[in-house]
């Protein structure tokens, strides 16, 4: 009972001892004890209960019993790193049982040799121990043995033996009530899932071994052990390193095992390293060694020492001594059969090739390269970037792209099993090396045609496909309800009373981790893109105006590739650092210049931009002709505002996360019909005031909510309560900003050559071309009254008020050839996904839009931070813009900083007046800038929005 029901048999295990039971009888009650404490508690309590359950099956003289018992306690001692006193009570085990008894000796002395890393020896207890528990018709410890034979296969790397024994052991686990051997065998499939390459289906066992431990009340401290590998594999090394570090925490401070502490601090030390902290990596990896060579545990010291070595190259140690180290770590893993034999070898032949040791390089990378021909994805990989390390060594540039390209190759279809983007996304870090050293090839050998290829084949590859649509998951779509009611619920919260309320957050951020769990389970159903990147074809669509720039960042110095009139060129420009510095410097510039009275920062705004440009343009700014420029920036520089650098300032200007999708943006056709969406959310300062006269200027089909949702009449929002009614004007001085970052402030008079007064806090007339209205160029205020001709086929849809809920909104925007939304803009650093529009029931967030079938084929993002991306993987971007772009939206118009909430209106109305004319996103935008007033809150306005895609 003590894994089927631990609570329900520690509580009978004490009742028994109450009753002044026989010796045999108490021996069994404190073995279920010192179980249930070893597994699930004090292993010093544990210790203090088997070792009375050995006297008492002693006292019992029940040869048998003493056995059980001493098997017990040979796994509680090297829990404890007791190893040498744990082997010598299983020799007693052994010696005394006799026939079934015996067997399940040896399956539990199994299970030690595997906690040891000793495999063979642990193969050949199990395998004796399976064929008597068979004989016996022992379902339950035949069951346990198969587990468990399959778990050191996968050690082994023995995929396919794992899986036979794993679905034995399940068919015979079908049969029994033991509910938590049936969780740890999820578990175990998990890993076996894991092992072969299949993330998405290791990810949902393991959460659901958890949900079935959380049941038992089961700590567990293995199936941490074992999320944190599959977490590692899938990008999300830093949050591997939060779960191992709690882990050792909850174990710290229940004196549980120190077996599974180290190993803990093992799987820490190599989240910490791939999470790019290697001084955390070396404290825990340094005590992992510690402890796992005092429990004789030399298998895993020798992983430790793997990561202690890795950790101590990431901080500039290289020497001859890491090189021997290196290559005696190498030889013991490949002495045990151990799969991460290949990294060491390539970590040696890394190290040799930086102290110039060609020799030795080559000799640790030919038995690394090995690998490059079988086993799972990263194994070939790292087999594939070994040989391009041979053939830099060597001298041959072809021999390093072709390795490249393969391991690449290997990668892409790794990355296409993974349904979710963020997966996608991360995943490309394993390719960052390679393609680096593509591109540094690319450089030497092939000129500026070759380095673009090299700088398209690992830039923005998240975007090349959609991601797999979410299914329709009951569960799922339950818990982005709940979550968007959380989250407005919190949102109002806070509004109101001005604090949040610990309560709401915590279940929304539950919530968060729940939905963001049903998403990492999704598997990808695209196969890999064979849609190879061309020059000739973007030649071809570039023309003779257009210039495409792509900046392509090598050993810290951005290359500027200069594409346009049928050929590609390449100038350097300035340091990568020194750029980010410059921009981070801008932003700050731009969020102040949203407020009145900033305007002496204005020059030195305009300063930073030229800054920027001698930085990230260099030399190339001079070469950009007089047309249509298209910027493809490397992640890092995502928060540039393009359009401040003088070179750029006046030009029709657009933004692409990569050539290809660019090209894509460009190759997308209009939906038939030529629908409009507008949607206005709560909140608003102005309450969204383009939305009107966008809404005079093309018909309105429908202003008010449909009956079925609970309409009323739609008001403009107002900064008071976030839905209408009076509010007081901002005073001279301005006040505070509010919640949606478009930041209220004193709106100057039409004589100041800027907008006139808001509607906000006005009921809309049923006659909304009677509204009064700011003129597209900013200047005064009239009635907004386009003639016939400038509407459209089909009447926009309003969505406002009560109308604006999500599934409201996603029905309207599937397919629609231009939405605007004006709405509250949140960027969430922590978790870009959950980046958000607040739309009137709660959040429309990035996995919501992926559940459309067709995100519109335009649209224009009046909010702030929209353009805001999480820079992850190699060379890829996650957020709201990078979300639309795959599932049909040509062409994004976005904001990457706060903007002044008055000067939106007028710079929104003239983007739209220069649509109405013909003109694309990016030329309506540049238009539109250039009908601002020339105050420094417009300007920065203007700089603030950027145009993404060629629509």
């Amino acid at each position: 009972m003590v894994f089927a029901a631990p609570g329900e048999a520690l509580a009978r295990a004490e009742e028994l001892l109450g009753a002044d039971p026989s010796p045999l009888h108490a021996s069994i009650a404190h073995q279920v004890i010192g179980i249930w404490q070893r597994d699930f508690g004090d292993t010093r309590r544990a210790l203090a209960h088997l070792r009375r359950a050995r006297d008492l099956a002693a006292r019992a003289e029940s040869a048998e019993r003493e056995a059980d018992v001493l098997a017990t306690l040979g796994v509680a001692l090297v829990h404890c790193g007791r190893t040498r006193e744990g082997l010598a009570a299983f020799e007693r085990g052994v010696a005394r049982g006799t026939g079934h008894t015996r067997a399940r000796v040896l399956y539990r002395r199994a299970y030690v040799w595997w906690v040891l890393g000793r495999h063979g020896e642990a193969l050949e207890d199990v395998r004796r121990a399976i064929q008597v528990l068979r004989q016996a018709d022992d379902v339950i410890w035949t069951a346990r043995a198969l587990t468990l034979r399959a778990t050191v296969h996968l050690a082994l790397g023995a995929v396919e033996r794992a899986d036979a024994d794993f679905t034995a052991a399940e068919a015979l686990w079908d049969t029994t009530g033991q509910e938590h051997d049936k969780a740890d065998a999820v578990e175990s499939r998990g890993l076996a899932a894991f092992r072969s390459g299949d993330v998405p289906a290791a990810l949902r066992l393991l959460d659901e071994a958890e949900e079935r431990y959380g049941k038992l009340g089961t700590p567990t401290f293995m199936l941490t052990i074992r999320r944190c590998e599959v977490l590692m594999a899938a990008g999300l090394a830093p949050e591997a390193l939060t779960e191992a570090d709690g882990a050792i925490a909850a174990l710290d401070g229940i004196g549980g095992q120190s077996t599974r502490k180290a190993e803990l601090l093992l799987v820490a030390a190599r989240a910490a390293r791939l999470a790019g902290d290697p001084q955390t990596a070396l404290a825990r990896a340094a005590v992992a060694v510690r402890l796992f060579a005092g429990q004789r545990r030399t298998w895993y010291e020798t992983h430790a020492r793997l990561v202690l070595i890795e950790a101590r190259v990431a901080t500039g140690r290289e020497s001859g001594r890491l090189v021997a180290d290196a290559a005696a770590v190498a030889e013991r893993l490949a002495a045990f059969g151990a799969p991460a034999a290949p990294e060491a070898s390539l970590l040696a032949g890394r190290i040799a090739l930086g102290l110039g040791w060609t020799a030795d390089a080559e000799r640790h990378l030919a038995v690394a390269a090995r690998s490059r021909h079988g086993g799972p994805p990263l194994a070939r990989m790292t087999g594939w970037a070994a040989q391009a390390l041979r053939a830099r060594a060597a001298g041959s540039a072809r021999g390093v792209l072709e390795a490249c390209r393969r391991g690449l190759d290997v990668l892409d279809d790794h990355r296409m099993t993974l349904g979710a983007s963020e997966l996608r996304a991360r995943a490309t870090a394993q390719g960052a090396e390679l393609a680096a050293m593509a591109q540094r090839a690319s450089l030497v050998s092939g000129g500026p045609r070759r380095l673009l290829v090299w700088s398209e084949r690992w830039r923005a590859t998240v975007l090349s496909t959609p991601p797999t649509r979410p299914p329709a998951d009951p569960a799922l779509l339950s818990g982005m309800t709940a979550f968007r009611e959380i989250a407005a619920r919190a949102e109002a919260a806070r509004t109101d009373g001005g604090r949040p309320v610990p309560a709401l957050e915590r279940e929304q951020r539950r919530l968060e981790r729940e939905i963001r769990s049903r998403t990492l389970h999704m598997r990808g159903e695209a196969p890999g893109d064979g849609d190879r990147f061309d020059v000739g074809r973007l030649l071809r669509r570039l023309g003779d105006d257009v210039r495409l720039v792509e900046l392509a960042v090598l050993d810290g110095r951005v290359h500027v590739l200069l594409c346009g009139q049928g050929r590609v060129r390449r100038f350097e420009a300035g340091l990568l650092a020194e750029a980010e510095r410059e921009a981070e410097h801008v932003q700050a510039g731009l969020r102040r210049l949203a407020h009145p009275g900033a305007e002496a920062r204005l020059p030195l705004v305009e300063a930073a931009g030229a800054r920027l440009q001698e930085l990230l343009l260099g030399p190339a700014a001079e070469h950009l002709g007089s047309g249509p420029v298209v910027v493809v920036p490397p992640g890092r520089l995502h928060r540039v505002p393009w359009a401040l650098l003088p070179a750029l300032r006046e030009r029709v200007l657009s933004v692409s996360p990569s050539a290809s999708s660019w090209l894509r943006a460009r190759e997308t056709t209009p939906p038939p019909g030529g629908r409009q969406v507008l949607v206005r959310g709560p909140g608003l300062a102005s309450g969204g005031a383009e939305v009107p006269e966008l809404a005079d200027r093309y018909g309105s089909a429908s202003r008010t909510p449909d009956a079925e949702e609970g309409a009323e009449e739609a008001r403009v929002p107002s900064p008071r309560d976030g839905r209408g009614g009076p509010t007081a004007s901002a005073g001279p001085g301005g006040g505070r900003p509010p919640a949606d970052g478009r930041h209220a402030v004193p709106t100057p008079s039409a004589a100041d050559g800027a907008p006139g007064p808001r509607t906000a806090g006005h009921r809309l007339p049923r006659d909304h071309r009677a509204v009064p209205s700011l003129s597209s160029t900013g200047q005064g205020r009239e009635p907004v009254r386009p003639s016939l001709g400038a509407r459209r086929r089909e009447e926009a849809t309003v969505l406002e008020g009560d109308a604006a809920r999500v599934p409201r909104v996603l029905r309207e925007l599937d397919g629609a050839a231009l939405a605007h939304i004006a709405a509250h803009g949140t960027f969430r650093a922590d978790s870009p996904l959950f980046s958000s529009l607040r739309m009137a029931d709660g959040p429309l967030i990035v996995h919501d839009f992926e559940r459309l079938d067709r995100s519109p084929y335009r649209i224009i993002l009046s909010c702030c931070d929209t353009a805001r991306f999480a820079s992850v993987g190699a060379d890829e971007l996650l957020g709201l813009v990078t979300a639309l772009l795959p599932l049909g939206t040509a062409g994004v118009v976005a904001c990457s900083a706060p903007v002044n909430d008055a000067a939106v209106v007028p710079l929104m109305l003239a983007l739209h007046k220069g649509l109405d004319a013909g003109l694309s996103l990016a030329e309506a935008l540049r238009d539109a800038r250039a009908a601002l007033p020339d105050d420094a809150v417009h300007q920065a306005t203007g700089w603030a929005f950027s145009a993404f895609g060629a629509a």
